[in-house]
């Protein structure tokens, strides 16, 4: 847990249906910690392959920065509603005293309890308690060199979803849903295996903004795989779209 808060940094937690979590706490605010937590996940409990299904529904999110106008810190502290219940012990964890945790109901399809308990026959070990507590240190290609050979092939297979980062402002609404609308026609059409979509509100997360150099929305960012690629302004089609981050247009 942490003696004490550094002025800026990034905070992710991981939480399984039974209890256990897996975070990080990161000064440098990379990217892939959202892949390092599951790997980890894979490793400790012996699973087949990273559980990527509980992202977002079972994450929380802190981010701390320094005002430079006021030179105090800010933070923005956001859990899913299934992390939410964990307050307590991520303010321990992230050294945040007595902070509310602000609640994220984006994804209420993916979180919803029907398709969650679909994974239980295929990960059993999740809905058990290990009393796991674990802070994850080392980035997922290190994690691979921790994996036996067969389990490093099918991390292989499997590690590389497709992670957007889409940067919007609140206060546009109409045009937040239209670039919504786009982005699921597009990429259920064009990607070839599974990808994560996180919706930021630069209103909101202004430091999120900032750390990724965002100033103008909607700005869509890949974030993985790399290289990093990003999208600024509305798109025309879905070709313009496929181009733009490089795959192949359906025909």
């Amino acid at each position: 847990m942490s003696d004490s808060v550094a002025p800026s940094f990034k905070g992710i937690a991981l939480f399984t249906p039974g209890g256990d979590c897996v975070y990080c706490l990161d000064e440098q605010k990379r990217a892939h910690w959202h892949l390092d937590l599951c790997a980890a996940l894979q490793t400790h409990l012996g699973l087949t392959e990273p559980p990527y299904f509980l992202l977002p529904c079972f994450t929380a999110t802190v981010d701390r920065w320094v005002n430079p106008t006021t030179q105090s810190p800010v933070t923005v502290a956001e859990a899913y509603p299934r992390a939410l219940r964990f307050q307590p012990l991520l303010n321990a964890l992230f050294g945040l005293g007595q902070l509310q945790w602000q609640p994220n109901y984006s994804s209420t399809e993916e979180c919803s309890v029907a398709l969650i308990e679909s994974y239980r026959p295929i990960f059993p070990q999740l809905w058990e308690c290990h009393d796991l507590i674990m802070r994850v240190e080392q980035s997922i290609g290190m994690a691979e060199e921790l994996l036996p050979i067969d389990a490093i092939d099918a991390l292989g297979a499997v590690s590389q979803p497709h992670c957007f980062k889409l940067f919007v402002s609140g206060a546009d609404t109409v045009a937040t849903e239209r670039m919504l609308r786009f982005l699921y026609t597009t990429l259920e059409s064009t990607l070839p295996s599974a990808y994560t979509l996180q919706v930021i509100d630069v209103t909101t997360h202004p430091g999120e903004a900032e750390a990724a150099h965002v100033s103008a929305t909607p700005t869509l960012i890949q974030v993985w795989p790399e290289p990093v690629r990003r999208v600024v302004g509305n798109v025309l089609s879905q070709e313009q779209m496929a181009l733009l981050l490089a795959y192949p247009v359906p025909t």
